[in-house]
């Protein structure tokens, strides 16, 4: 099967990466953090002749949801996903941030999942790999066919997220890191929800945090 496609696009006050991964044959896709400008992402969509089947959040907060309002009102069937031990940071204004911002909002997913569970979209097998520390309930999404890691605000080229927002933890961020992401295949390319992409080879064999 072929590898998926990967839209990457920089959207937010904050430059948060986008993620539209799709199927090259069926043209079915899931955008992995829907980070603002809904109507953009919707455009994005009909031009590609993209079928939106999913929303996969890697954490809660506004600079990775804030387009998930308009893109559920224009495709009512999309199934938006996250971990768990999110719910807290996803419901509160103050946890996710937005309310730092000037315009709270809170936000649920449809269907919430646990560590290690492998899910199935756009053909492909995704599994999940819960990496608290960031925020308690951050989620990576692994395409293991691709060998293509989506980890939002846990892992960045040379750097770790921050861990200062509420439900961070720096030791649980730098143990998780290690035990759950470090032992992936080295050639698997890692995409951050910040910045460039890498690769886990380079981030066990250069990243100053570890």
């Amino acid at each position: 099967m072929k590898d998926s496609i990967v839209i990457t696009n920089i959207l937010g006050s904050f430059a948060t990466n986008c993620y539209t991964v799709a199927n090259q044959e069926t043209r079915d896709a899931v955008i992995i953090d829907p980070a603002a400008r809904a109507d953009f992402l919707i455009d994005l969509i009909k031009k590609e002749k993209f079928n939106l089947k999913a929303v996969l959040l890697t954490h809660g907060h506004i600079d990775h949801i804030g387009a998930l309002t308009g893109l559920r009102e224009a495709y009512p069937e999309l199934v938006v996903y996250a971990c768990e031990d999110e719910k807290e940071v996803l419901e509160s204004s103050v946890y996710n941030l937005s309310s730092m911002f000037g315009h709270a909002t809170e936000e649920k997913a449809d269907i919430y999942l646990e560590d290690g569970q492998e899910i199935e979209l756009i053909g492909k097998k995704i599994k999940c790999i819960h990496v608290p520390g960031h925020t308690k309930g951050g989620m990576c999404y692994y395409f293991e066919e691709d060998k293509k890691l989506f980890s939002g605000d846990t892992l960045f080229a040379f750097s770790i997220g921050r861990s200062d927002f509420p439900t961070g933890d720096a030791d649980a961020l730098i143990d998780n890191i290690e035990k759950k992401l470090f032992t992936l295949p080295e050639e698997v390319i890692v995409y951050p929800g910040h910045n460039d992409r890498t690769t886990i080879k380079r981030e066990k064999n250069g990243n100053p945090y570890f």
